[in-house]
C-alpha cells in the first residue's frame, strides 16, 4: 500500500511538472527556452504577411535555440557589459518603444471610409473635366518654329518633323505625343493654347514658354478617365495614416519643451 501511494505521488508531481515543461522548447545548458520566443518570432514573421508553415515551425525552434546558445557564450565573455552594448540596447528600447507609440496612435486614430470619400471626391474635383492627347515640337528660336509651321501647312508630317527637330528629349523620339493629360499638367501658356485648338489643328503661330517655342498639335479630348474610388481606396487610407501621424509626430514636437 505505501508503494502505491509512493507511486501515486510521483506520477502526480510528473502530471503537475508537465504543463511547466511543455512551455519551454528546450533547455539549453541548464536554462530553460521558453516557447514564448518562438511565439513571438512567429508572430513577428506572421506581421510581414508571411504564412507560418509547419515547416517553418521547426525553423524557428531551431533559430530560437542557436540564439540562446550565441547569447549564452557572449554573456560568458562578458560582451553584454560593454558601454557599446549597452548604447545599442539603449537605441533598440527606444525604437520599440516608438515604434509602439505609433501603433497605439493609429490604432486609436483609423482613418475612416469618411475621410478616404472626402479625399477621393477632392482628387476628383481637381482631376476632373477634360483630358487632352496633344503633340508637340520644341524648337529653341521662334524662326524655327515658324518654319515647322510652314512645312506643315505645305504638307510635311508632324511626327517626322518632331523625331527629327524637336529639343524634348520626352516626346521627341515620340513623334512629339504627349499622350493624355489635363491641361493644368502644362505651363499655362501651352495649356491655354491647346485648349484653343479643334481636334486635329495645329497652332498657326510659335507658342512661347520658359521651355522655347512650340509648335502644337491636338489630337483628341476626353472626358478624364478617373479611377473608380475602390480601385484606388487602399492607396488613399495609406496615404492619409501617413499624413495623420506625420501630424500627431509634428505636434508632440511642436508641444514638447526643448531647451
Amino acid at each position: 500500500m505505501k508503494q502505491q501511494i509512493v507511486a501515486a505521488l510521483a506520477a502526480a508531481l510528473v502530471c503537475a511538472a508537465l504543463p511547466a515543461s511543455a512551455q519551454n522548447v528546450a533547455i539549453v545548458n541548464g536554462k530553460p527556452v521558453p516557447k514564448a520566443r518562438v511565439d513571438a518570432l512567429a508572430s513577428q514573421i506572421a506581421k510581414s504577411g508571411r504564412p507560418i508553415t509547419p515547416e517553418m515551425s521547426d525553423q524557428l525552434k531551431e533559430e530560437v535555440i542557436a540564439r540562446e546558445v550565441f547569447m549564452q557564450e557572449a554573456q560568458k565573455r562578458g560582451l553584454d557589459g560593454t558601454d557599446d552594448f549597452r548604447a545599442q540596447m539603449e537605441l533598440a528600447r527606444q525604437t520599440l518603444l516608438i515604434r509602439e507609440l505609433f501603433a497605439d496612435y493609429q490604432k486609436k486614430n483609423p482613418v475612416t471610409d469618411a475621410d478616404i470619400k472626402a479625399e477621393y471626391d477632392k482628387f476628383v474635383a481637381t482631376n476632373g473635366g477634360k483630358e487632352y492627347k496633344a503633340r508637340h515640337i520644341l524648337v529653341e528660336k521662334e524662326d524655327e518654329a515658324k518654319t515647322i509651321i510652314a512645312s506643315l501647312k505645305k504638307g510635311g508630317k508632324f511626327e517626322d518633323i518632331a523625331k527629327k527637330q524637336s529639343k524634348d528629349p520626352g516626346s521627341g523620339s515620340n513623334g512629339g505625343d504627349l499622350d493624355w493629360a489635363n491641361a493644368a499638367s502644362y505651363v499655362p501658356e501651352f495649356s491655354q493654347a491647346m485648349i484653343k485648338l479643334n481636334k486635329g489643328q495645329t497652332t498657326d503661330t510659335p507658342v512661347k514658354t520658359q521651355f522655347g517655342y512650340h509648335v502644337i498639335r491636338l489630337d483628341d479630348v476626353r472626358e478624364a478617365q478617373l479611377p473608380k474610388l475602390d480601385e484606388v481606396k487602399p492607396q488613399i487610407a495609406q496615404a492619409l495614416q501617413q499624413q495623420k501621424l506625420a501630424k500627431f509626430q509634428q505636434d508632440l514636437r511642436t508641444g514638447a519643451k526643448i531647451e
